[in-house]
């Protein structure tokens, strides 16, 4: 369940909060005709900015790098939504790269640190769109059932926009 009053006293810091300790995030392009793909979000906790290891031969990378510029992520669990909107673009600084290497990165990568294919891109979050709800399961057919019986909508969270 998150947490409605961090939700209300700081909803930037929750949302980056929530983007860190997700495995995967949908990421538009540049290139809105292309679907969102899902990659490993690599949060800066100082910035505020999100990093994500790609590859430049990717539909995804290709489109980064010839046109950088705004783009949608979305994440999605349980009872954390968030649609942000921020400026999409390469990014190689060889200290960031360093900062978010893991096994699990270099899994993709047979080059390491500098396979010809890698591509880190980095995402400067403007604004977002997030919803919340601390309802459990039994608490969300309570709502769903008392507003049907009252014809009125159930309360199920809250939700606001948020700059960033």
């Amino acid at each position: 369940m998150a947490n409605l009053k961090k939700f209300e006293e700081n909803p930037q810091r929750q949302l980056l909060e929530e983007i860190k300790s997700t495995h995967c995030v949908m990421l538009g392009s540049p290139v809105h005709d292309h679907h969102m793909q899902p990659m490993a979000p690599q949060v800066d906790d100082e910035t505020g900015i999100i990093y994500f290891y790609s590859d430049n031969t990717s539909e995804l990378g290709k489109a980064v790098l010839k046109s950088p510029g705004k783009v949608h992520m979305c994440h999605i669990d349980k009872d954390y939504q968030a649609c942000v909107s921020g400026q999409l673009h390469p990014h190689h600084d060889k200290s960031t790269i360093d900062k978010f290497w893991s096994p699990m990165v270099d899994a993709w990568y047979p080059g390491g640190k500098t396979d010809p294919k890698m591509l880190m891109l980095k995402f400067v979050p403007q604004d977002a769109a997030v919803w919340a709800s601390d309802k459990s399961t039994i608490s969300v057919l309570f709502e769903v059932a008392k507003a049907n019986m009252k014809d009125e909508q159930p309360d199920l969270g809250k939700s606001k926009q948020v700059q960033l």
